[in-house]
């Protein structure tokens, strides 16, 4: 004879059978729960790092932060370096000895000055940074011999003797490296402002003026600080100096006149009968750039030396 379920023993198997199926249901909301929650959070760890990847290490700040506590300084040791030089140059009576000694400290506490800013969040600045600083330093080392050597040599031949000194060599190229790294960090900065200005542009011996003529000003200039790095040149002036000797060049009919086709046939020429002025870019400004994109830098002002 077939035994029948109590009412007790049914209502326990109902029991157990919804219990299940609420187990079952409660452990899939869970996972799709954790799911969307992982996948929430991915999205927004996502959205941060695009959005962090998209802030270019080559802000304006940046560029002006720069400017006063890393260049500055050297170039107040340069334009001091220049006129003792310049002095020499023209025969003037100086105390060299005296002079190269000033020099020698005076490298020193720039230097020191220059290290005083941490500029190592943007790559290239932090590497201008570092050429600068050695620069100085370097300096000093030549201006402490220079002055050794004062005691015996004057004039012309103290000048070839630095000239030929190994440190004074170095600083010259670690300050045309820091120069170059420069203005390649401006370069950066105007192409996050503007994406139709490449972040990249390499210098050729061949550039052609019509191409020249098509470049933004902040290409340019980087191209005229290779351009005096290759040339192991430094200079009173700046590189957008030479970018507007150049632009004139040309557009005064200069270029065509010599049958001159390259830019850089143009800055030899230039550099060799020594045409260029520290405040050329400040004098076509008005003219030539009024309406372009340059970082707010100082010696991009029409008031600047």
């Amino acid at each position: 004879m077939e035994k029948k379920l109590s009412a007790n023993a049914m209502l326990y198997s109902i029991g157990f059978v919804f219990m299940l199926a609420c187990s079952v249901g409660a452990f899939f909301y869970g996972i799709e729960v954790g799911v969307d929650k992982t996948e929430s959070r991915y999205e927004a760890e996502k959205a941060s790092a695009s959005a962090k990847a998209t802030v270019s290490p080559y802000q304006q700040q940046d560029l002006v932060s720069f400017y006063h506590t890393v260049f500055l300084p050297y170039r107040e040791f340069q334009s001091e370096w220049f006129d003792a030089v310049d002095k020499l140059t023209q025969g003037e009576s100086i105390d060299a000895a005296s002079a190269f000694k000033e020099l020698s400290s005076l490298a020193k506490n720039k230097a020191g000055e220059a290290s005083s800013f941490n500029m190592q969040n943007s790559p290239l600045l932090g590497e201008a940074q570092v050429s600068y600083i050695r620069s100085l330093k370097l300096f000093a080392d030549a201006a402490s011999k220079a002055a050794a050597s004062a005691k015996s040599a004057k004039g012309e031949e103290l000048l070839q003797l630095i000239a030929k000194e190994k440190n004074y060599a170095t600083a010259v190229a670690q300050s045309l490296a820091a120069q170059q790294a420069y203005y390649d960090a401006m370069l950066k900065w105007s192409s996050s402002v503007n994406v139709d200005i490449p972040s990249e542009y390499k210098l050729s011996a061949r550039l052609d003026l019509a191409k020249w003529e098509t470049l933004p000003i902040t290409v340019k200039n980087k191209l005229m600080a290779d351009q005096l790095q290759s040339r192991k040149q430094i200079t009173a002036f700046y590189p957008h100096d030479l970018t507007s000797r150049v632009d004139e060049f040309i557009i005064s009919g200069q270029a065509a006149k010599m049958k001159l086709g390259t830019v850089s046939g143009i800055v030899a020429l230039l550099l060799d009968t020594d045409a260029v002025r520290s405040g050329d870019f400040a004098g076509s400004q008005a003219k030539l750039y009024k309406k372009t994109l340059l970082p707010q830098l100082p010696f991009f002002s029409m008031n600047a030396d």
